[in-house]
């Protein structure tokens, strides 16, 4: 049976009782693909209350002033917006300017930093990349637990030689695009960058190095004789160790947690991405981006940048 949707039209018609102080609605497309015209965003200020549009990169990233006085909820208005943008391939952030720059970034690695999950790299190269993709997928997902995942996964890769890991990083790992441009930006204005991942400290190391990240964190696997044991040091690094590492870094710096912007794709980063004042889900599995105030589906790792209100001309390389 047909069932009408009882969301709000336009922003008219949105309840009294929402609520809320959002003052900016970020619009940003990917930039490989600039589809974000003046047209497009011209068409839509027609339909709402706005104060004006302030471009962060033309055709890429904009954004919308809100009037003020006019509240809503920005859940709703997001839900709002996607009708008016027809489901293009434009994503939207809806927050308060003041609140937006942050002052430390800790980031997830596999398919946040990377453009590949580590472990099913290694799972290939031992002839083991089916059999290990799936239960990594199902971690991902929060299908099962992370911990028990990982230690289920590391018996695929018992006796692979260690060599097989400085194979993978030169052959088999790239980089997300945009994010050298996000760490040196956020780092040049003064923020802390961490890589914490629930892979191994074999990649994080030489990942943070790449990208110039201040510290990194990870599990770390148990060699002997030259050769993967198929067990990683206790205890191993989950979702809630990732949450303990962004109040570490707080503590240490005197920041609070408003003070973070978290990105990450799967179900172990859902904790450090709820409480960051800006928690990210990039190209996130569907169980995690519908947890996440923000998620980006269409735009690379610059996208975290346009986020917080910087230029694409003030970025950092």
């Amino acid at each position: 049976m047909h069932t009408q949707s009882t969301r709000p039209q336009n922003i008219d018609s949105v309840p009294a009782d929402y609520s809320g102080k959002p003052d900016v609605i970020t619009l940003i497309t990917n930039p490989q693909t600039p589809i974000l015209t003046g047209e497009v965003v011209n068409k839509l200020c027609k339909s709402l209350k706005t104060d004006g549009i302030n471009w962060l990169a033309e055709n890429i990233a904009c954004d919308i002033k809100i009037k003020q006085g006019h509240e809503i909820k920005s859940a709703v208005l997001t839900e709002l917006l996607q009708g008016e943008l027809e489901h293009q391939p434009i994503d939207i952030v809806v927050q308060n300017t003041q609140t937006r720059r942050k002052k430390a970034l800790i980031a997830d690695m596999d398919s946040t930093m990377i453009e590949q999950e580590c472990f099913d790299e290694l799972a290939a190269m031992a002839g083991m990349k089916d059999r290990g993709a799936m239960i990594t997928k199902q971690a991902m997902n929060g299908e099962i637990e992370f911990e028990a995942s990982l230690r289920q996964r590391m018996e695929l890769l018992r006796d692979l030689d260690v060599g097989i890991i400085d194979q993978v990083l030169k052959e088999r790992i790239t980089y997300t695009p945009g994010g050298k441009i996000l760490v040196s930006t956020m780092k040049q204005n003064g923020a802390w960058c961490a890589l914490v991942s629930g892979g191994f400290t074999a990649f994080t190391s030489h990942i943070a190095a790449k990208l110039d990240f201040d510290e990194n964190h990870a599990n770390i696997l148990i060699i002997k004789d030259g050769k993967l044991t198929g067990k990683v040091a206790e205890p191993i690094l989950g979702r809630q160790a990732k949450v303990e590492r962004l109040n570490k870094i707080a503590a240490v710096k005197s920041l609070n947690t408003n003070d973070f912007i978290a990105v990450g794709d799967g179900a172990n980063d859902l904790g450090m991405i709820k409480i960051a004042g800006s928690g990210v889900a990039l190209h996130a599995k569907p169980a995690v981006a519908e947890q996440a105030n923000i998620r980006i589906d269409h735009g690379d790792l610059t996208a975290l940048l346009y986020i917080q209100g910087y230029k694409s001309s003030e970025f950092s390389t």
